[in-house]
């Protein structure tokens, strides 16, 4: 999970090193990015169902030693071409291991307590994965080459398959028989597919273009045909009575409008930073260390102890109600580095973001509980799947409002620093407004917990 998830941060800090030594376009080195958050999410619902197929531990090593050869090969990459193809299978590897993985430690730990500190471990991880990425990017490029963002990927997969192997308890799984729906594969994979490369291509094409459109539209028909087919399939690849449980609906919901709304913290903070304040990037990341370790502070130590006592809707609400005071602070940042003090204007929210130690493993916890055993990986995939959508809807929906925000404050005469804070503090508001949404929907879809809380 930590080379996944960090491999998804590692590379934007890179990114001027590669096109410069690759020759890629400036259009054509998004591709650097999107090849690997198209594979990933298109491919993680299918793969979490697969997994209950197939064997979860066997889905989890061939996509763990999938992503480790990808790494190779990007590391090893001389052309723009060969580049984006082993991003690709990155994405293959990455859908196909992380699909599982909380399928497998929710039926490794069965006890409330002791699965309630598995995933506050798994959450940190994550947590921890994107803010090292960041700092160890910008490291990295400056003292080696790009090359070696990827390559340091290969004694980390080569340890995790050596460890599983005789850690992981081997699961025979359900069989293909039960689920074999070839139709309702392509169908679905299809379609995330195609969805979130409509989302992507906002920023090139803009929301209300024929190219987004009608290709959105294209996506919506084909995941509607994935839905009909589910409820009329002999054995469906994903059986529709996993959504019956409003745990797994709600906080998948409730998971993408947060994940949607903190993008603008994790990205359009370190942009604020270098492009308004003129950060570096390893000195961007040593600036956001604070919430990494206020995250995994709060999940390490407090989180499961908060969701055994309370019950996990609470700790959820909780978390969220912090994480909209992280975004509200963020609407009031100044414009210029003369007026801006890292002390009182960013630590503060730094400290805030301990809420998402909070929300996470809280969310995960809902996420998981309504699934039975025998869909316990199509719950996982499901609920990695909702992460990528609102990832990619953050990035499409709030940098596209901050650029043209930015684009109009330019064209009325301000300062370049002043526009591009107008166009963030805009982002952070919506991203604001959909935290609220979010604290909505958990408060009345996620039901109160029936268990009695533990003294």
């Amino acid at each position: 999970m930590l080379m996944t998830v960090l491999d998804g941060s590692i590379v934007t800090v890179a990114m001027p090193a590669i096109q410069s030594d690759l020759g890629f376009t400036p259009a054509g080195l998004s591709w650097v990015v999107n090849a690997y958050l198209i594979a990933f999410g298109s491919l993680l619902l299918l793969a979490g169902r697969l997994g209950d197929l197939i064997g979860r531990k066997r889905m989890f090593l061939a996509g763990t030693g999938l992503f480790t050869a990808a790494s190779l090969l990007a590391g090893a990459a001389t052309s723009p071409g060969v580049l984006i193809a082993a991003r690709f299978l990155q994405g293959v590897g990455s859908a196909m291991a992380s699909a599982v993985s909380l399928g497998i430690l929710v039926t490794l730990f069965a006890e409330p307590r002791e699965r309630a500190k598995a995933i506050a471990v798994f959450s940190f991880t994550g947590a921890a994965g994107a803010s090292i990425g960041q700092v160890l990017g910008g490291v990295i490029t400056d003292a080696l080459a790009w090359n070696w963002i990827f390559l340091i990927n290969l004694p980390i997969g080569i340890a995790a398959v050596l460890v599983a192997l005789p850690t992981l308890p081997g699961d025979r799984g359900l069989g293909l028989k039960a689920g074999a729906d070839t139709l309702g594969a392509l169908l679905v994979t299809s379609g995330l597919m195609l969805g979130i490369y409509t989302v992507v291509g906002i920023d090139r094409y803009g929301a209300a273009s024929a190219h987004t459109l009608g290709l959105g539209a294209l996506s919506l028909a084909l995941l509607a045909g994935f839905l009909v087919r589910q409820a009329t399939a002999q054995t469906p690849l994903m059986p529709l009575r996993i959504f019956r449980s409003r745990s797994v609906t709600g906080a998948n919901l409730v998971q993408m409008l947060m994940i949607a709304a903190l993008f603008s913290f994790q990205i359009l903070v370190a942009l604020y930073m270098q492009n308004v304040l003129g950060y570096g990037a390893a000195r961007t990341g040593l600036a956001m260390l604070p919430a990494a370790a206020v995250i995994g502070l709060v999940s390490l130590t407090v989180s499961a102890r908060l969701n055994n006592r309370f019950g996990e809707r609470r700790v959820l609400l909780a978390g969220i109600v912090l994480l909209i005071g992280v975004l509200g602070l963020l609407t009031r940042i100044p414009d210029s580095a003369e007026q801006a003090d890292y002390v009182t204007d960013l630590l503060p929210v730094m400290l805030l973001a301990a809420g998402f130690g909070l929300a996470l493993p809280a969310l995960t916890s809902l996420g998981m509980s309504g699934a039975k055993e025998e869909d316990a990986g199509l719950a996982s995939g499901l609920f990695n799947t909702t992460q990528q959508i609102g990832m990619a809807l953050g990035v499409a929906v709030l940098s596209t409002l901050a650029a043209s925000r930015t684009e109009s404050l330019t064209a009325a005469g301000r300062p370049a620093p002043e526009a591009l804070t107008g166009g963030y503090h805009l982002a952070f508001a919506v991203g604001a407004a959909l935290l609220v949404t979010a604290l909505a929907v958990a408060a009345t879809v996620l039901r109160r917990p029936s268990r009695t809380p533990a003294p």
